[in-house]
């Protein structure tokens, strides 16, 4: 998988793409990640970016001469299966978003900045427009690398252990049971005895049940199907 992340700060993201389990994944080259910074794109001395918004405001936004000069560059160069801006008024991510996501070839995410972009950009070239949550963030660095993180620990050969990742929150629809190691009694908050006793029918069963109540106490919307 490549993943081409167009960004005005590329910067900030490279120490998370370079640690864990990304760096891992890299390293093993069974995905490739190229950072843009979009100011190499810009055409006045200063290397500006950014401009006012017609009909006023506050904040300024991406241009699209930048934006439109960097995504025809590579798509001149590959196809992509999905074209991808990140920002506050898009589809919240769910689960079923990144293991759809990671089966991909090609992705292009483009990490906003300042108010946001012009919106002929969206309009001529984005495929999928996700947001992380109901909150507002001064740039779209930080939800672009929790997407990739997302995807990336679904490509099979990146997590060790294949089976972790397909027992994690939201994988089934529910929350996660809770989890348990070493030592089985620690200042006298004991492991359940369920979890001791060997017989991984029964551990199944207290896992999905627990699962179950844990996801109707905190998050019933998941549910309701919502």
């Amino acid at each position: 998988m490549r993943i081409d992340i167009l960004s005005a700060i590329p910067e900030s993201m490279e120490s998370i793409i370079s640690t864990s389990i990304i760096r891992i994944a890299r390293e093993k080259n069974l995905v490739e990640i190229v950072l843009h910074n979009l100011h190499e794109y810009a055409t006045d001395k200063y290397r500006h970016i950014d401009d006012y918004p017609f009909g006023g405001g506050a904040g300024m936004l991406i241009k699209c001469q930048p934006l439109f000069d960097c995504i025809e560059k590579l798509l001149a160069e590959r196809n992509y299966d999905d074209i991808i801006f990140m920002c506050a008024d898009g589809n919240v991510l769910k689960q079923s978003d990144s293991n759809e996501l990671s089966l991909k070839e090609n992705l292009m995410i483009i990490a906003g900045h300042y108010k946001g972009i012009d919106q002929r950009v969206r309009d001529k070239f984005v495929t999928k427009e996700i947001s992380i949550g109901d909150f507002v963030l001064s740039g779209g660095e930080l939800p672009a690398l929790v997407l990739v993180d997302s995807i990336v620990r679904l490509i099979p050969g990146v997590i060790g252990d294949a089976e972790s990742a397909l027992e994690d929150s939201f994988m089934n629809g529910l929350l996660e049971a809770p989890q348990y190691t070493r030592p089985a009694d620690f200042r006298g908050m004991k492991v359940p005895d369920v979890l001791l006793s060997g017989n991984h029918s029964e551990i199944k069963k207290w896992r999905e049940n627990q699962a179950f109540e844990k996801t109707k106490n905190r998050r019933p919307d998941l549910l309701a199907g919502d």
